[in-house]
Order: C-alpha cells, then sequence, then structure tokens
C-alpha cells in the first residue's frame, strides 16, 4: 500500500483527507501520518490530530466535508470519483475551474479557489501562499510601518483606507482592520453625536414655529406675519440641514457617482428637495402659482421637516454606531485572556518576567497558583489542576502533570507547574480563535439591507418620475410653465421622502427588541432577529446551554452493611481535604442534605486516581476501582457488584467515583452535570415547531449520547474540539440550513459568530455574549422560543411597514405629478404632499408600536 501511495505521488494525484474528505495534494499537505503501513494526508494540522487520537474510527467512517461553501454550490457526494482539477494554494483543496469560488491571476499563471476567504488570502500575499507548506512562517499581525491605522468597510472589505470616515461605496463607517486590546476612540461616533445635539435645539424651535397655529396660546403668524416666521425657520433649519446633514449629502452624492444607491441616497434628495423648495419659497415667492400664496403674500414652507427628518437621521447613526463599536468586544475580551508577561525560566534556573512577544517554541515558563497559562505548551514538572472553562466551556477544572499539555488563556489552580512552550503567537489555540471570531464577524450582512436593496430600485423611479414630470409639466401645463414644472417635481420628491422607507424597519425592529427584554431576550444585532425566524437547525453546546454547567451529586449507592447517609456524611468529611471539582460537588451534595461532616486526618491524594485518609475511627478512600484495589487492598465480590453498577451510571452521563472503608467496598457516588429544568420543555416546543436540534460537547460520547437521548435530539456530536465547532456550523450551512448556534462558552465563540443567528446564555463567558447576535438573559432556553415568536412577529411587522411605505409613495407619486389635473383640475401641493408623508410615516409608527402588546 505504501507504494501504491508513493506512486501516486510520482503521478501527481491527489490523495482524500481520511478526517474531513477534503481532496489533498501530497506535496502541499499541511501534514502526514503513518498508520499500518499506509501514509495518510492531511489538509489542516486539526485533521492530522483528530486522526492520531483516533485512526480506526477516522478510517472507518464516511468522510464529510466540512468547509463552507457557497450557496450556490452543492457539496460532491464523497462516493463520487475525484477529478482532476486545479490546487487550491491556501487549503490545497482540488478545485474544477468551472466551479470555483474564484481566480486570480499571478505572474502569468492563473490560480483557482474554493473559497472567496482563500482568494482574498492569496491576493493579499501570493508568494507566501506558493511556498510548500511546511516552509510557511506565520508572521505576526501588525499596524502597517508609521502607527498608520488601516481601515475597512465591513460590507465592501475592498475598500481599504488610511483614515476613518465613509465607505466611498455604501456610506457605511469604516472599522480598523486589526483591533487591539486596547479601547479606542470611534470619530465617526463623536462626530453624529456632536451634530446631534447641536442641531435638535434649532430643529425643534423650528418645528414649535411651523406648529405655532395649532398650538393654543401661540398665534406667532398673526402676531410677526409670514414673512418674518419664514426667514426665521430659514435661519434655523439651515445650519441643521447643511452641517448637521453635510455627511448624508455627501455620502448621497457619492452613492450616485459609485452607481449604489442606499438609504444615504434617499436621505440626501428628500430632505435637499424640502429644504431647496422652502428656501425658494422664502427668497422668491413670486415665482410659485398665485395658488400656493398665502393671503399675506407668502407660501408655506417646510423647514421643519427637512430639518427634523436630518435631527432622526442623526440619531439613527449614533444608535448604529454604538450598536456596531461593540461587535470588536468580542475580539478583544479574548485577547484580554493572554496574560501580558510569562516567567521566563533560564538553562541556569534563575527566572525573569519577560513579555509575551519575546516567548519562543522550545522556553521553559513557570506557571504560579491563580495565574494564567500564557502560551500553548506541555507540562514538564509540576502537577495541577487547570479552569480551561474560558476555552473548552467545560466546567470541571482539569488535573495537568507531566506530559499533560496545557492551552494559553486558561487560569492555573493551586499549584506551581513548569511548562515547555510549543506554540506562541499567531499559532495558540487563544489567538486562532481570535481570528475565526474576526472573520465571522466581517461576513454578516448589515442591518439596513433590505432598505437598500429596496432603495436601489426606488430611488431612480422617483428621480426620473420628478424629471418627467417636470419636462410635461414645461411641455404642456398651462402658464407659468416654469413655476408648474417646478412645484410638481418638488410635491414629488417630498412625497417620496424617505421617512417611511427608512423607518419602518428600525422602528420595528426598535419597538421588538423593547419587547424582547421584558421577556429574557436581549437582541444585539437586528440581523439575529429577522433571521431567527427562519432558522431550521439549532446547534447546542451542551454544558451550560442544555445542562447546568455546575457538577453535582446525582446518585448513592451503597453495599448493605452501609446507609447513604453514613457513606456520604464519611466520604464528604475526607473530600473537604481536596480541592478537586468532584470533591466539591460531593461536599456540597452532602450539605443540601443536611449532613454534617467531620474533620479528617492523615490525607493523601493520588493524582488522578483518588484520596484517602482517616475520619473519626474509619479508615475511607474514595477513588477509582483500580484504586481501591491497588493502592488500599479493597478486596470482595461487593466491589465487582459496584463496577456493575457503575457502567450503568457511566450510561448515563454520570462520573462515578467508588468509597472504601477500613479495605472494604463501602458504595459509589455518582456526579453529573444536570439537565436544566427548563431544558425539556423548551426542546419538546422546538422539535413541535418543526426544528432540528443538534448538541455539540467535548465530552465523551457515552455521556453526550445519555443528555441526547433523555432530551430526544436529532443528532448528537461528541468529542468536538473548539476550532471544530465552527466547521459543523459550516457544513450545515453547506447543506442550504438556515442555522442557530446556542452557547455560553469561549469556545463557542467562532460558531456563534458565524452561523445565521448567534444566541448565548446570560449566565456564560462575556465573549459568548458579546460574540452572539442575541443573549437568553437567564440562560433559560424556553427564552429562545419566545424569541422565534418574536422574530416571526416582528419581521411580519417590518413587512406590512414596507407596504405602507410603498403604497403611499406608489398612490402619492403619480398624484403628485399631476395625473388628476387634466380630468379634475386637481394638483397636490407640496404641504399636502408632506402631509401625506407625514401621515405614513406615522402608520408606520403606530403598526410598529403594536409590537409593545405582543404575546410571547
Amino acid at each position: 500500500m505504501q507504494d501504491t501511495h508513493d506512486a501516486s505521488r510520482a503521478h501527481g494525484k491527489t490523495e482524500v483527507d481520511p478526517v474531513c474528505g477534503m481532496s489533498v495534494d501530497p506535496t502541499r499537505a499541511a501534514g502526514q501520518h503513518d498508520y499500518k503501513g499506509t501514509t495518510y494526508y492531511f489538509c489542516a494540522v486539526s485533521c492530522v490530530e483528530r486522526f492520531r487520537m483516533d485512526p480506526e474510527h477516522a478510517l472507518s467512517k464516511k468522510p464529510v466535508n466540512l468547509v463552507a461553501m457557497p450557496s450556490s454550490r452543492k457539496p460532491l457526494p464523497m462516493m463520487q470519483p475525484v477529478r482532476q482539477g486545479k490546487i487550491d494554494p491556501v487549503c490545497g483543496m482540488t478545485v474544477q475551474p468551472a466551479t470555483a469560488a474564484g481566480s486570480y491571476e499571478y505572474r502569468g499563471e492563473r490560480y483557482y479557489f474554493c473559497a472567496t476567504r482563500c482568494l482574498e488570502k492569496f491576493r493579499d500575499d501570493p508568494e507566501y501562499y506558493l511556498l510548500p507548506p511546511g516552509q510557511r512562517v506565520p508572521k505576526p499581525v501588525a499596524i502597517p510601518a508609521g502607527g498608520v491605522v488601516e481601515y475597512v468597510c465591513p460590507m465592501d472589505p475592498e475598500v481599504l483606507e488610511t483614515q476613518p470616515g465613509a465607505c466611498r461605496i455604501c456610506g457605511m463607517a469604516l472599522e480598523p482592520k486589526v483591533v487591539s486590546a486596547e479601547d479606542v476612540g470611534n470619530p465617526e461616533l463623536e462626530d453624529m453625536s456632536r451634530r446631534f445635539w447641536i442641531c435638535l435645539g434649532p430643529a425643534v424651535l423650528g418645528m414649535l414655529i411651523a406648529m405655532s397655529d395649532m398650538i393654543p396660546g401661540m398665534p406667532l403668524h398673526h402676531r410677526f406675519g409670514g414673512v418674518v416666521l419664514n426667514w426665521a425657520q430659514l435661519l434655523l433649519a439651515t445650519p441643521v440641514v447643511l452641517w448637521g446633514g453635510a455627511p448624508f449629502f455627501q455620502r448621497g452624492w457619492a452613492s450616485i457617482v459609485n452607481s449604489a444607491p442606499n438609504m444615504f441616497t434617499l436621505i440626501a434628495i428628500g430632505t435637499g428637495a424640502a429644504f431647496g423648495y422652502s428656501v425658494l419659497a422664502t427668497l422668491l415667492p413670486t415665482l410659485l402659482p398665485a395658488s400656493f400664496h398665502r393671503p399675506d403674500g407668502t407660501v408655506a414652507v417646510y423647514f421643519e421637516a427637512a430639518a427634523m427628518i436630518t435631527v432622526l437621521v442623526l440619531l439613527g447613526q449614533v444608535l448604529e454606531l454604538r450598536a456596531r463599536s461593540q461587535t470588536s468586544s468580542a475580539i478583544k475580551s479574548l485577547l484580554r485572556l493572554a496574560p501580558a508577561t510569562a516567567r521566563l525560566v533560564r538553562p541556569d534556573g534563575s527566572e525573569e518576567d519577560v513579555s509575551l512577544d519575546q516567548v519562543h517554541v522550545g522556553d521553559r515558563l513557570r506557571v504560579r497558583p491563580g495565574e494564567r497559562v500564557p502560551v500553548d505548551g506541555v507540562v514538564v514538572e509540576g502537577s495541577t489542576s487547570v479552569d480551561e472553562s474560558m476555552i473548552t466551556g467545560e466546567s470541571i477544572p482539569i488535573a495537568k502533570e507531566i506530559g499533560v499539555p496545557v492551552t494559553g488563556g486558561t487560569m492555573n489552580g493551586t499549584g506551581s507547574i513548569l511548562m515547555r512552550a510549543q506554540r506562541v503567537g499567531r499559532e495558540t489555540l487563544l489567538a486562532r480563535i481570535v481570528q475565526m471570531v474576526s472573520d465571522a464577524q466581517r461576513s454578516r450582512a448589515p442591518i439596513q439591507r433590505v432598505a437598500d436593496v429596496a432603495a436601489g430600485y426606488f430611488v431612480p423611479l422617483v428621480v426620473s418620475v420628478a424629471v418627467l414630470t417636470a419636462i410635461a409639466w414645461v411641455l404642456w401645463g398651462p402658464e407659468p410653465k416654469l413655476a408648474y414644472a417646478l412645484v410638481n417635481a418638488v410635491a414629488v420628491l417630498i412625497i417620496a421622502c424617505p421617512c417611511a422607507l427608512g423607518l419602518a424597519t428600525p422602528m420595528s425592529i426598535m419597538v421588538g427588541t423593547g419587547r424582547g427584554a421584558t421577556a429574557g431576550v436581549l437582541v444585539k444585532k437586528a440581523e439575529a432577529l429577522e433571521v431567527l425566524g427562519k432558522v431550521d437547525t439549532i446547534v447546542f453546546d451542551k454544558t451550560g446551554t442544555l445542562t447546568e454547567g455546575k457538577p453535582a451529586l446525582m446518585t448513592i449507592h451503597t453495599t448493605p452493611a452501609w446507609s447513604q447517609q453514613e457513606v456520604l456524611r464519611l466520604a464528604a468529611s475526607l473530600e473537604q481535604g481536596s480541592e478537586h471539582p468532584l470533591a466539591g460537588a460531593i461536599v456540597a451534595g452532602a450539605r443540601s442534605r443536611g449532613i454534617s461532616t467531620v474533620a479528617s486526618r492523615e490525607f493523601q491524594s493520588t493524582t488522578g486516581k483518588g484520596v484517602s485518609g482517616l475520619v473519626e475511627n474509619n479508615s475511607v478512600a474514595i477513588g477509582t476501582a483500580a484504586f481501591l484495589r491497588e493502592t488500599i487492598g479493597v478486596t470482595g465480590g461487593e466491589l465487582t457488584t459496584l463496577e456493575a453498577e457503575a457502567d450503568r451510571l457511566r450510561q448515563e452521563g454520570q462520573t462515578v467515583v467508588f468509597v472504601g472503608i477500613d479495605k472494604k467496598a463501602g458504595g459509589l457516588l455518582g456526579v453529573a452535570d444536570p439537565i436544566k429544568a427548563s431544558t425539556g420543555d423548551a426542546v419538546r416546543m422546538l422539535r413541535e415547531d418543526g426544528i432540528r436540534l443538534v448538541m455539540l460537547t467535548g465530552d465523551h460520547q457515552q455521556t453526550a449520547n445519555a443528555v441526547g437521548r433523555r432530551l430526544g435530539l436529532d443528532d448528537v456530536r461528541a468529542g468536538v474540539l473548539p476550532n471544530q465547532k465552527g466547521e459543523v456550523v459550516a457544513q450545515l450551512k453547506a447543506e442550504g440550513r438556515v442555522v442557530a448556534m446556542a452557547g455560553d462558552g469561549v469556545n463557542d465563540a467562532p460558531a456563534l459568530a458565524f452561523a445565521d443567528v448567534g444566541i448565548a446564555m446570560g449566565t456564560g463567558a462575556d465573549v459568548a455574549i458579546e460574540s452572539a447576535g442575541m443573549t437568553l438573559v437567564k440562560g433559560d432556553l424556553r427564552a429562545l422560543v419566545r424569541a422565534r415568536r418574536l422574530s416571526k412577529a416582528t419581521m411580519r411587522n417590518i413587512r406590512q411597514n414596507l407596504f405602507f411605505a410603498f403604497v403611499y409613495n406608489l398612490v402619492g407619486v403619480p398624484v403628485a405629478a399631476g395625473v388628476l389635473y387634466p380630468l379634475f383640475g386637481v394638483l397636490l401641493s407640496p404641504m399636502i404632499a408632506s402631509a401625506a408623508m407625514t401621515f405614513s410615516s406615522v402608520s408606520v409608527i403606530s403598526n410598529a408600536l403594536r409590537l409593545r402588546k405582543l404575546a410571547l
């Protein structure tokens, strides 16, 4: 078989990765492993590690491609023969040019790529990816020379600037390309906030002046006259519109220049039309028809509409920018997990604190009690227990002794260890998770995408209608033709003001998120609320999501000579001297049952096996069955009987320890992470809603299956490493599913960010909450059912709002253009157009407010 593989390499053939099923060029493989005389090649280091841990399992199962593929391309069946194709230089996959995600020509040769992210990586540094995988030395991420920070657009990543500002294509605020752990200011948010607060006062005062005739006790029009009030509104509105709204006019113009109409196009045209018409009516009222004149010779103006639209849009920008500024906080939380320094042990035995960037592979590092592990490595001296919950999401600290690996960012317990660094910088698990979270977050669609797409068709149509209206009145209208043309064109633009269309989505989202907060659902990203109702697959992390996340004493089983109360009393008394999490669960179980403990003597602990000591006059030992037999000398058939019971409990997902008393088997204690009381109801309701339920966990398959059976889940996947959770989500998305991910740990953050909807438990890690688009405040999954109802109702409300907005415009625009004039002699003045526009906005807002009384 070895000769066959070597021959295939000589002829340029590809191999199949036995773990994920990818086609791999042996000359570009990320790694290889010999097993039973055969050399296997792998697309990634993670696949090598998974194969090395359990080769028989990898060879016995059907390969599954875990790489996310564009929705327009379906994955090929894994049993289909591999056709000759091109090799993706980034990941080593075989790509058919006809179905490639993209191509790039470099030095006269065209390269093809399996996914857009591979194309982007290659385009950034082709020389690096043309090197053999073994020669690719990771380069540190750094700010460009001279301290220049690069800014990118989250919607259009090809836009790269060296100054903060707005995207020249879509108008969105640019974000720093490289996120740092330090808090930096947001110039765009500061600018929009300043404009909003400065413009708010003049806009409100102008609105009060315009409405003075309708306010009792404010007859300003009769006291000062229409001319004075028009000029007062002009003075108040001019700085608001021209200075406060300047960014919107700039972005609206940019959207026209770049042929990319968006919300800023509508805002600029609508506000500009209202303001421009009002300026004309104030400065040159005689140009307008007499029918539009008031008794005092003035013309109604709409400065208040232009000013208030500007202020409301500024407020919307402030709220949006504040929400977007939180998207990088997840990465910052991850970056802060790594300590700033490490304690380096020199060859002569001396120790020195050095910065993390001075640590190299092979260095020996001291990790003292209560400190975080600085980098990935292996223990070479000492033993301890390490809390890895911030990385793995599992609540029980892991015992670490010589030869056992440790992960950077995890928290050391009470022991002091000496470790050897194996992966530093970008190669650590924590760094890879940071990168995955960053990439997944940048792949998200913007909140206003639906409105922007609608605006792409709506804006050119309205502008065209306004131009045609002006031409028609100039050619066929009565005298004064120019005045009629101008008035009716302005009426078209005013009635087509984007206020209603702009409010349709955010108002529903705003009210819907407020309603969700009262039902235990915090929505961080509007697109999460938008998509959740369409989800057909939910992926759950086990620990802390489906379960409580804390080990608890579940079972006490004793031999005939001892009662449950006495066995637990002796065991808890001895375990008081242990810092192991299982010991804490046993002691807590005794206290919850009202059992008092006593002091123990001659306490001894054998790492990984058990503890022993004297409690009153009894010799007590707690640990594995082998520990009781070999170390303590427990004998007899009762221990064999207990082992059979232990096997049954393990099938139920419990961790079992045996209790020996005076060298005889006294009983066993079963500890497990209990399923949350609310989980069963939530799972049942989700299944009734037709949702496919998948559970991921790093636990053993036996434990995972027990939880899956009890809850009736559709799919259970155990032994999943932190970086593989995102791959599972990618696989499900590649199958055409709309996927939500629910989790609570740092290891869930990449999958939460990459899923169509990320749902975090409010009782979980901060980074999981920041990565998710939605948080269940109390970690109660029944809130997820309420969130789906809220999502469906909100989207239904948005569609109603859009219908209102478009109907008003589709009916009002032709009327404003003058289609009724030849038949009935009716014209729609800008005043009536403004009233219609206002009514459409009121309708949208009133409809959105109905969500406050939504029954969840």
